[in-house]
């Protein structure tokens, strides 16, 4: 029985659907790694299943936007994981890791920022090679904070042992609970210690990204920025706590 040439050329495209589809989902979420621009602090973003929007994205927004401003050491932000396959927040978003901590050879880490995520009150302070990894980190980076219950993680690394610190109001009472030993401010938004500063997170975490860019780059720049995000930056009128 002969085979029409339609017939043929509609076979022949059904295989070459089927390659390229197999194409498209092999590669659908790889991404090419950042550039790192030299003479910029490295800033990683520690994210897994569970991470909470907000705690990311203000940060995130807030240190991306310094590479706008000129005359100034801005920043290389960047997502690291302990995998590189997609992390899906608490609210639905799915996020792409730039990097994974348990096998790849990172960049020096300047500033390591921990946002809040489902899990950090439980299960995420079971998982030993991210705590190790956070304390490894944290011997060598100029700040190390928190956004919420972000603190919980640093806490159990052990890093916030001889500092005061905070997280989210409501989880005040867990947290002093959890780690009777630390010294807890609460009803401030953040709190600055030494190279650590731990935020009550949600939406104010973008106060505490911008506390940071005025402590590296002064008020004026720090106006700006919030300027550009439409936020009303006055340090003076934020509940905080500063240890000098």
């Amino acid at each position: 029985m002969k085979v029409s040439r339609f017939y043929k050329l509609f076979l022949t495209g059904l295989l070459l659907l089927s390659f390229f589809g197999c194409q498209v989902s092999k590669n659908i979420f790889e991404k090419e790694k950042p550039t790192l621009e030299p003479d910029r602090y490295n800033v990683a973003f520690l994210v897994m299943d569970g991470v909470y929007n907000t705690e990311l994205t203000a940060p995130f927004d807030i240190f991306q936007h310094t590479i706008y401003r000129e005359g100034i050491k801005s920043m290389n932000t960047f997502i690291v994981a302990n995998s590189l396959k997609p992390v899906r927040s608490f609210e639905g978003m799915y996020i792409l890791p730039d990097f994974d901590y348990t096998k790849e050879v990172l960049p020096k880490i300047d500033i390591l920022v921990v946002p809040s995520a489902e899990h950090h009150l439980d299960t995420d302070l079971e998982d030993e090679a991210m705590i190790q990894w956070i304390q490894k980190i944290d011997q060598e980076a100029m700040y190390v904070t928190s956004h919420c219950d972000g603190a919980f993680v640093l806490a159990k690394a052990g890093i916030l042992d001889d500092v005061v610190s905070t997280t989210f109001p409501s989880d005040v009472p867990k947290y002093k609970e959890m780690f009777p030993h630390l010294k807890v401010k609460d009803k401030v938004l953040f709190v600055h210690d030494g190279k650590y500063i731990t935020s009550a997170g949600g939406a104010k975490s973008f106060e505490a990204a911008l506390y940071l860019c005025e402590v590296l780059y002064g008020k004026e720049i720090a106006k700006r920025l919030a300027g550009g995000l439409v936020i009303d930056w006055n340090l003076d009128a934020i509940e905080k706590y500063i240890v000098q």
